[in-house]
């Protein structure tokens, strides 16, 4: 679903991602992690379509992002850490606008947009000015505009940071189903716990170099995946 070969994004003289080669497959759900900088967000991007590249290819569902990005952006989502969304319009306005670029049916989307507002409690809100939404609510309608056409794969930059508990165990719950369905997630987090429980694979990435990847019992063993963060990162002090 998402074939990334030896990808390499530069910054001048800088390699903020150097070489990175990460494969994943319907039904996946793959978790990338590293420390601020290590070049997940510069990855994530390059992957949405929206940031160039000097080497490298990515493909989604067998499709240059490089040669027809708008044909991988059809079938894909991306979330950003910090959504920046059209403040001046009110919550149903944006998910319509969003679900119209997608061409997504009236019927179609009625039902998943009533469906993931009311699971993630949005109902008094979605009436009201983006503007006056919290960090938490915004995050929440960038979720659901994500959801609105049904993408094959969904590229998510740290989801769970910002959302109260019951809306990180709603999209838990929304990313395995999706992947059950026979879609694919790759996602960054810094929560490891998480990403223990919810990933089938992870990569883990220092200084924009892959260190290790894998499924999730491959890159743990018998310890925690923390203890292996640690211990990788101690290796490389």
């Amino acid at each position: 679903m998402l074939r990334i070969e030896h990808y390499t994004k530069a910054y001048g003289t800088k390699k903020a991602v150097d070489d990175l080669s990460i494969h994943i497959l319907p039904g996946e759900i793959y978790g990338f992690i590293g420390h601020n900088g290590a070049g997940k967000t510069t990855t994530l991007k390059a992957c949405a379509g929206i940031l160039q590249f000097e080497e490298g290819e990515i493909f989604v569902d067998g499709v240059s992002i490089r040669k027809d990005p708008m044909a991988c952006k059809k079938i894909m989502a991306y979330v950003p850490d910090n959504p920046d969304l059209y403040e001046f319009m009110k919550g149903w306005k944006y998910l319509n606008f969003v679900a119209d670029v997608y061409g997504v049916s009236t019927a179609d989307r009625n039902e998943r947009l009533q469906r993931f507002v009311t699971l993630f409690g949005l109902q008094d809100a979605i009436g009201q000015p983006i503007s006056s939404y919290s960090h938490g609510m915004k995050q929440k309608l960038a979720l659901i505009a994500a959801l609105v056409h049904k993408p094959k794969l969904i590229l998510l930059d740290e989801p769970f940071v910002g959302l109260d508990p019951l809306a990180s165990h709603e999209l838990k719950q929304i990313m395995r189903k999706h992947c059950e369905e026979g879609g694919s997630i790759f996602f960054s987090t810094h929560v490891l716990e998480v990403a223990e429980k919810l990933c089938n694979k992870v990569a883990i990435i220092r200084g924009g170099k892959l260190v290790v990847s894998g499924t999730m019992e491959e890159v743990k063993g018998d310890s925690s995946l923390e203890e292996v963060f640690l211990e990788l990162e101690d290796r490389h002090d």
